[in-house]
């Protein structure tokens, strides 16, 4: 679920942050021991957006009747304890926290 989530997050901030051009991305990983969880904290300067906005897809759909885009966002929503965004400093900043 772990690499899921990175894979996903990861992927949406290289593809849209800084479309077309490029850009930085720093990605922390914190371990905490009480309660113990691991924390991920996503960091762009791309262009301000907020992923937790989106409505969540109708997963109940046939696939073929289902709108392209917003699966990823959904599932790491779905994956982890706890998913928030905060646009601070001119940066996104998502956070993700998965109790282990």
């Amino acid at each position: 679920e772990i690499d899921i989530a990175i894979d996903e997050i990861f992927g949406n901030i290289a593809y849209y942050a800084y479309t077309p051009k490029t850009g930085e991305a720093t990605v922390q990983v914190e371990i905490k021991n009480f309660p113990e969880r691991l924390e991920l904290t996503f960091i762009d300067k791309g262009i301000p957006y907020n992923p937790l906005e989106n409505k969540d897809p109708d997963v109940t759909l046939d696939i073929e009747k289902r709108k392209i885009g917003g699966l990823g966002i959904f599932l790491v929503k779905e994956m982890m304890d706890e998913v928030s965004y905060e646009y601070a400093d001119g940066q996104n900043i998502l956070k993700l926290k998965k109790n282990l």
